[in-house]
């Protein structure tokens, strides 16, 4: 079984990761979709808030299957997720050219860390690569649509938070 670990913060999930997510599931049989919880950031939503937006946003809206996908919290190394879960890939999703040189070198520490992990970098289809989370808090909290951003769970707790 070919298994990869997607990581990411997700705060909240949006359709340009949900688009990496279905594109890394055409090449993996399962996905570790893993949610950071790195103490140096400031979030907008708690881990727990995360994981059942993560949760309802595949399984409820969009109706994912429920044996491909595990929805997790970490904060240790990805490669240690990846020897936990017997990954052989990282996948990083790509939206421009300015994201490259970042993870670029995270691929290769990854890869310095752990030889026989390969990271995977995946892009989002065009309609989707303008999306990032930051935006979407923005235009939710300044009372715009985010309909075309997000999935409708998302959407709701976005609105509950705002409000």
């Amino acid at each position: 079984m070919k298994v990869a670990v997607y990581p990411g913060t997700f705060d909240p999930i949006t359709y340009g990761h949900i688009d990496v997510i279905k594109k890394a599931l055409k090449i993996f049989d399962k996905l570790v979709v893993a949610t950071t919880d790195n103490s140096d950031k400031n979030y907008f939503f708690s881990i727990e808030e995360r994981i059942d937006i993560i949760n309802n946003s595949l399984f409820k809206d969009l109706k994912f299957n429920k044996s491909k996908i595990k929805v997790i919290p970490f904060n240790n190394l990805t490669i240690q997720l990846c020897k936990k879960y017997n990954a052989s890939a990282i996948i990083r999703g790509l939206r421009a050219v300015s994201d490259f040189e970042y993870e670029f070198q995270l691929a290769g520490m990854n890869k310095k860390l752990n030889s026989k992990i390969e990271t995977m970098f995946l892009m989002s289809d065009v309609e989707n690569q303008i999306i990032s989370s930051k935006f979407v808090k923005e235009i939710a909290g300044l009372g715009g649509n985010i309909d075309r951003f997000v999935t409708k769970y998302t959407v709701k707790m976005l609105k509950n938070k705002s409000l």
